[in-house]
């Protein structure tokens, strides 16, 4: 089987649970570190398909990548090839596909809910779930790409997934996130985070809170979106 190619934009935003559900089910994959100078591939066709992480930069910011990227993705979606994007990555899909990206209209840090846009969204990607809580830590947004089906959406920003062709996904959250990866964006940018929690923005302390607990529950989710997403990988 074809690899699915998984891009790193920034040391620290690893692949989490997106690559432990692709090894616990055989699925073989390769890393590409954007950040460490690696290229981009010029075409999809050796790519089983395309996962994105997120990152610390803004997709409009002038780095050498983006472009590339843009045209592979591009690229992708017209071979159906499938592509998930998470936060930034998210967010490159939408910005490549013609949509603007932005200032946020409330940034989010922490634990947040979402809500599945409609019954059948419910049911095709979140296991019959009509909402639940995701992980996230943005401050720009994404509107939604021509073709699009928004899938998931909240009070803050109401663009919080959608859909493409039934095949390639977006999130402005990190379904992805490991214990591990949050305690570290913690120690890594703790300036990021207010004393007391607000609505949208949390503390260190109330992120950490029940962290296995609250992982747990995530993974769960992010097994049937990640199940749901491999059914149209390439072989």
């Amino acid at each position: 089987m074809l690899p699915v190619a998984i891009f790193r934009f920034s040391p620290g935003d690893e692949p989490g649970r997106f690559a432990h559900w692709l090894d616990a089910h055989g699925v073989p994959w390769r890393l590409i570190a954007l950040h460490e100078g690696e290229p981009v591939p010029r075409d999809t066709r050796s790519l089983a398909g395309i996962g994105m992480m997120g990152g610390p930069m803004s997709v409009n910011d002038a780095l050498a990548w983006v472009a590339p990227m843009e045209a592979l993705l591009r690229d992708a979606v017209d071979a159906g090839v499938p592509v998930i994007g998470h936060c930034l990555g998210g967010q490159l899909l939408a910005k490549a596909l013609g949509a603007k990206v932005g200032r946020a209209r409330t940034a989010e840090i922490g634990w947040i809910d979402v809500e599945a846009t409609d019954a059948e969204a419910s049911r095709e990607w979140f296991g019959g779930r009509a909402s639940f809580t995701t992980f996230e830590w943005h401050y720009e947004a994404f509107e939604l790409p021509s073709g699009a089906q928004r899938v998931l959406t909240n009070a803050f920003n109401g663009n919080q997934g959608y859909v493409i062709d039934g095949r390639h996904v977006g999130f402005q959250g990190h379904v992805e996130m490991t214990a591990d990866i949050a305690r570290s964006w913690i120690a890594n940018s703790p300036e990021e985070l207010p004393e007391v929690s607000t609505a949208s923005t949390q503390s260190a302390a109330d992120i950490l809170a029940s962290l296995d607990a609250r992982v747990a529950a995530l993974n769960v989710v992010a097994d049937a979106i990640y199940a749901r997403w491999a059914r149209g990988l390439k072989s």
